[in-house]
C-alpha cells in the first residue's frame, strides 16, 4: 500500500460501521469489520425499517421536563424506565433534559439535518451496484392523528421541518384511504412527508453490503475487541479478549451502545446511554402498508418488510444489562390491536435492542484529540440506519486526508 492507503480496523458492523467499511474500501483502503457478534447483530436490524430523513426534531422539545415524570409513571406512554437503574443514568438524564428548550431543540435540529435531509440519496450510492440497491424503496412517511386538533398540538414542530425544506402534505381521511386503503378509518388526520423511505428487510440489506464488500477483498471478524494498543498516544492496532492482535494504521470506533466502552480504555468518559428500543413483528400479515406510518397516539413506527410487519418505537432507560421487561411489549402490542382489530398473522416475534443516545442528541462523528488516529462513529440514537451512509461516507473522507464538505464540528467527539 501507498502511504495514502491505509489499514484501517472498523469495530462494530451495524449500518455505521458497514457504511464506513465500504466507503474506505472505495478510497482504496484495506479495511477489516469487526464485530463481536457479526454484521447487523443489533439495533441496525431491529429497527422499523424507516429511512427517516424528516425525523430531526429531537425528543428533548420544550416541555419535555413537566412531561417526562408524567409519562414514567403511565404505562400507557411509550416511555419506561428501570427504575433501579435511576440513580446510574440520572446524571446523564439531568444534562439530557436541560437541551429541552427552543435555542437548543433548533440548534440539533439544524445539525441533524445535514446528517439526514439526503439519507435515501446517500443509501442509494453506498447500495449502487450490489445487491443491497433492491431493498430500498425512496416513499413517503405518514404520520397519523386521531384528528386536526391532535395535529395542532404538534403543527409547530413540522413548520420546522418545512423551514427545512421538508416536502409536507396534509391530508384528510378520504385523501388518507386514497393514498394506501391499508389506513383506511384509521385517523382522522395525517401528514405525508415525501421525501422519506423504507428498508424492506434490514438485516438482509446490511447483509447483502457487507457480502459485497467481503467480496471485493474486505476482511469481516467476528470477535469482540477489548483495547486499542497505544504507544506514546498512537494506536498501532486493535487486541482481541483472547489476547490476539491485529495492527491498525487507523480504527473507528461504531460499535453503537457499547463504543463508551472502548473509548473509557483511551482515558475518555463519554456520556453514552441507550435507548432500549422494543419492536414487534408480525409473520404473514393480512395487512400490507403502502409507506411507513408514525402512529403519534401511541410514539411507534409501523413498516411493511418481506412477509412482516415491524412495529416498533417505545423507549426504556434501564442500561445494557438488565433483560428486555414485558411491559414494553405489551403495551405494544395493545396499540397495534387497537388500530388494525383486524389484522391476522402466523406469529409474532420480539426484540428489544440498544440505541446510543449522547445527551444533546448529536452523534460523535471524527477523531479523538489524544489519540489522533482512533475516529467516532457512534451516537446516531434511533436514527443510525438513516444516517449510517453519509456518516460513512465523512469519516472515509476525513480518514484518506480530505475535508468534508460540511461543518461538523457539532458533532466532534471531543465536545464532552
Amino acid at each position: 500500500m501507498s502511504k495514502s492507503h491505509k489499514k484501517v480496523a472498523v469495530i462494530g458492523a451495524g449500518m455505521l460501521g458497514v457504511s464506513t467499511a465500504i466507503w474506505l474500501q472505495r478510497a482504496g483502503h484495506e479495511v477489516s469489520l469487526i464485530d463481536r457478534e457479526g454484521v447487523a447483530a443489533g439495533a441496525s436490524y431491529g429497527n422499523a425499517g424507516i429511512l427517516a430523513c424528516s425525523g430531526i426534531i429531537p425528543v428533548t422539545t420544550p416541555g419535555l421536563l413537566f412531561k417526562a415524570p408524567r409519562m414514567l409513571l403511565d404505562p400507557n406512554q411509550p416511555l419506561f424506565l428501570k427504575w433501579s437503574y435511576l440513580p446510574r443514568i440520572l446524571p446523564w438524564l439531568v444534562k439530557f433534559l436541560k437541551k429541552a428548550n427552543t435555542k437548543d431543540m433548533n440548534h440539533i435540529v439544524s445539525e441533524l439535518h445535514k446528517v439526514m435531509y439526503d439519507s435515501v440519496d446517500q443509501h442509494l450510492a453506498l447500495a449502487k451496484g450490489t445487491a443491497a440497491e433492491r431493498f430500498i424503496q425512496p416513499y413517503s412517511y405518514v404520520h397519523g392523528f386521531t384528528n386536526k386538533a391532535h395535529f395542532k398540538k404538534d403543527e409547530k414542530y413540522f413548520n420546522i421541518l418545512r423551514r427545512h425544506g421538508y416536502e409536507l402534505i396534509e391530508m384528510q381521511p378520504d385523501e388518507i384511504a386514497d393514498f394506501d386503503p391499508a389506513l383506511k378509518d384509521k385517523f382522522g388526520y395525517a401528514i405525508r412527508s415525501a421525501s422519506d423511505g423504507k428498508i424492506t428487510d434490514t438485516g438482509a440489506y446490511i447483509h447483502a453490503l457487507a457480502d459485497d464488500f467481503e467480496s471485493k477483498g474486505g476482511k469481516i471478524i467476528v470477535g469482540e475487541v477489548s483495547e486499542m494498543v497505544l504507544e506514546k498516544g498512537w494506536a498501532t492496532g486493535v487486541r482481541f479478549v483472547d489476547g490476539m492482535v491485529m495492527d491498525s494504521d487507523q480504527i473507528v470506533i461504531s460499535s453503537g451502545a457499547w463504543s463508551a466502552n472502548l473509548t473509557k480504555k483511551l482515558g475518555l468518559n463519554i456520556p453514552l446511554e441507550t435507548e432500549r428500543g422494543y419492536h414487534l413483528e408480525f409473520v404473514n400479515p393480512n395487512i400490507e402498508l403502502k409507506s411507513p406510518v408514525m402512529v403519534t397516539t401511541g410514539k411507534f413506527g409501523m413498516n411493511s418488510m418481506e412477509g412482516r410487519l415491524r412495529c416498533a418505537g417505545i423507549v426504556e432507560l434501564g442500561g445494557l444489562e438488565a433483560k428486555p421487561s414485558r411491559a414494553p411489549f405489551e403495551l405494544l402490542k395493545k396499540q397495534v390491536h387497537a388500530l388494525f382489530p383486524e389484522l391476522e398473522y402466523d406469529e409474532v416475534k420480539e426484540w428489544m435492542g440498544h440505541r446510543p443516545s449522547t445527551p444533546d442528541s448529536l452523534p460523535l462523528i471524527g477523531a479523538f484529540e489524544n489519540t489522533a488516529n482512533v475516529w467516532a462513529g457512534f451516537g446516531h440514537q434511533h436514527l443510525g440506519l438513516t444516517g449510517g451512509p453519509k456518516t460513512g461516507r465523512w469519516l472515509a473522507q476525513m480518514i484518506s486526508g480530505k475535508k468534508p464538505n460540511e461543518d461538523l464540528s457539532a458533532f466532534d467527539p471531543n465536545r464532552f
